[in-house]
């Protein structure tokens, strides 16, 4: 057996550098680069081995700098969902709290099953000058490090403790991470002594490997199923996941829509799957869902749930679906959610399966009266739409919905909008018209505030030809807005909207309907007197903190003057910040289903005890799926 001697850290990064991914006949790099932030638990392991590939050419595995661990996490994860989950980038950090910060980062990777590999540095393995700095004593066992915090939130995860297990454990990565079923973050653990320590490897571990990622084919007992399912159905409804997107079966999807006449609504995922004016479209479902989608999902007797995992948003906290006899059936390459609310489950790729129940159903298709109600609804749904992307009395700032509406015009189709968090996602499943379902990125399985910014710099890695616009209210910016500095030090064109209302609009909105009064959603002073946040507006400002970070920096104060700065972002050539006050309590776009977040049952508040009053009667509506 040939072999050659490197460090541990020099054989990983030359392993990645050979891993590719295969769909459809098309390769690509699966790992096409390492995030990081170098401390004393990696330089000069990780570090090293990085610098050496780059200057002497053995191994082309390119390193980025980030600002902030978990806003490197986020920027790999934003990648990798807009590369379908095909190539996925190496996280890096030193030991301690360098590797904690991305916990939150594989949290969001793993509930958006999403693939990152996370590389965090651990304690000394030989432990020969422990307790060494950064390192958690823990009286319960000498073996338990603080990155022992990655294993919840992990896919997969092990600590390479020995120099010959990066073997197992480098291929087993590369099994989990290519796995559509499986994906999310993956975790090695590596000690900093293990990772300078030298050791002869087999050269056949660094040879080419291609990573053939599965499209498994549906039961045909259980396509039939499924089709006699639907065959009995009158007022039939899809419900389009990020699975549909990821499959690639969009085109597939909108051919069965049009063949059946099934209407097709969406998850934030799945938006774009079938573009928002498709006849048979009717936009997002569930807690903040069109009109038309959710008065669809109350009449719908038979559920084609394609790809998506049944989020309480998704299902308005199991309400939305109010036939008495609703029946599910779930097509998903995983069986966890393909069995959800007791469906027929069709455990298949999103694509497979639709062609195949496109085959099953070939003589099949809705009555004209329901073509015409969908219609109607949807008709109904667009005069909503305009409405709220008008002025509808408050002011003098603008709403946010007009600044949406403004957006929307100003855009192309194949730009990217990114959001997260806060008020936005709401407003944006029930407004946004997405043609492109890349150019629809909202994470809204962990709903990670810090996430917007970040993501901006991994999606236009992934696609540098979109323009890419970052959607980020003032709370989720003031929580992570570090990356603007890699956007500029990387050259990267991204246009960031920071929408301005000094407060949580999204949770003090919400406060305020369960009673609470809105505490503690507002940066104010602390008055003297009340002993509360409710002084005068704190005189913040992240337009000069953008430009700080070095970025150009445009500000609006109207609609208008919205739109001028928006044209010129776009004509810009270099990373841009576009800021735009809006009014705090401006009216989010009108209500058409149910979100369960429990109040209080007993309340010395008037307030608190009339929103239990409403709470407990909407509660009556929510039931099991069986």
């Amino acid at each position: 057996m040939t072999t050659v001697r490197l460090t541990t850290a020099q054989a990983l990064v030359r392993f990645l550098a050979a891993q590719y991914s295969e769909r459809d006949e098309q390769e690509q790099r699966l790992i096409p680069g390492v995030w990081g932030i170098f401390g004393h638990g990696n330089v000069a392991g990780l570090g090293q081995a990085l610098l050496q590939a780059s200057r002497t050419q053995e191994a082309d595995l390119p390193y980025y700098l980030a600002r902030n661990e978990q806003g490197m996490v986020h920027a790999a994860v934003a990648f990798a969902k807009a590369r379908d989950r095909l190539a996925a980038f190496a996280c890096t950090a030193s030991t301690g709290p360098g590797s904690t910060n991305m916990v939150t980062g594989a949290a969001l990777a793993t509930t958006n099953r999403l693939p990152v590999l996370l590389l965090p540095s651990d304690m000394f393995a030989t432990r020969a000058a422990e307790p060494v700095l950064q390192q958690l004593e823990d009286t319960r066992g000498g073996d338990v490090t603080v990155n022992d915090a990655f294993r919840p939130v992990s896919k997969y995860f092990d600590r390479v403790s020995r120099p010959e297990q990066l073997i197992p454990a480098a291929l087993a990565a590369m099994r989990v991470l290519t796995d559509p079923v499986e994906t999310g973050a993956v975790t090695l653990a590596l000690p900093q002594d293990v990772q300078a320590e030298a050791y002869d490897w087999p050269l056949d571990f660094f040879r080419r490997r291609v990573w053939h990622v599965g499209q498994p084919e549906p039961e045909p007992s259980a396509v039939e199923r499924a089709a006699r399912l639907l065959r009995g159905a009158e007022r039939p409804l899809i419900v389009a996941g990020g699975g549909a997107v990821y499959a690639g079966a969009e085109t597939r999807l909108r051919a069965f829509a049009e063949a059946t006449g099934v209407p097709v609504a969406d998850t934030h995922a799945g938006k774009g799957a079938v573009p928002w004016d498709h006849p048979c479209a009717v936009g997002g479902v569930g807690a903040t869902g069109t009109y038309a989608a959710n008065e669809l999902a109350r009449e719908a007797d038979v559920v084609l749930g394609v790809g998506t995992r049944y989020s309480d948003f998704t299902t308005a906290s199991r309400t939305v679906f109010g036939h008495p006899d609703v029946a599910f059936v779930n097509l998903n390459v995983a069986r966890l959610d393909a069995v959800k609310h007791a469906a027929e489950p069709v455990v298949a790729d999103a694509r497979r399966g639709i062609e195949a129940l496109a085959g099953a159903l070939a003589d099949w298709e809705v009555d004209d009266g329901y073509r015409r109600h969908v219609r109607r609804l949807v008709a109904r749904t667009r005069e909503i739409e305009q409405e709220c992307f008008t002025r509808r009395g408050h002011g003098p700032l603008p709403e946010q919905t007009e600044i949406l509406g403004a957006l929307g015009d100003v855009l192309g189709d194949g730009d990217v909008v990114i959001n997260a968090a806060g008020s936005l996602p709401g407003d944006l499943q029930q407004l946004w018209r997405a043609r492109d379902p890349k150019a629809y990125h909202v994470e809204y399985a962990y709903s990670c505030m810090g996430y917007e910014v970040a993501a901006g710099v991994g999606v236009k890695m992934a696609d540098p030809s979109r323009e890419v616009v970052v959607l980020v209210g003032d709370g989720s910016y003031l929580m992570m807005a570090q990356e603007l500095a890699t956007m500029v030090s990387e050259g990267l064109k991204v246009i960031v909207v920071i929408v301005q209302n000094h407060g949580f609009a999204s949770i003090g909105s919400l406060s305020e309907a369960l009673g609470s009064q809105r505490f503690g959603t507002t940066y104010r002073y602390r008055d003297g007197d009340s002993g509360q946040l409710d002084g005068g507006v704190l005189p913040v400002d992240l337009a000069a903190n953008a430009a700080s970070l070095g970025a150009d920096v445009l500000r609006a104060d109207t609609v208008d003057a919205f739109r001028t700065a928006m044209e010129k972002a776009r004509a810009a050539e270099r990373t841009t910040v576009v800021h735009v006050e809006t009014d705090l309590y401006g009216p989010n776009p009108p209500s058409h289903a149910w979100w369960d977040v429990p109040v209080s049952e007993v309340s010395a508040l008037e307030s608190t005890r009339s929103a239990y009053a409403t709470y407990a009667a909407r509660k009556q509506a929510q039931r099991p799926y069986l």
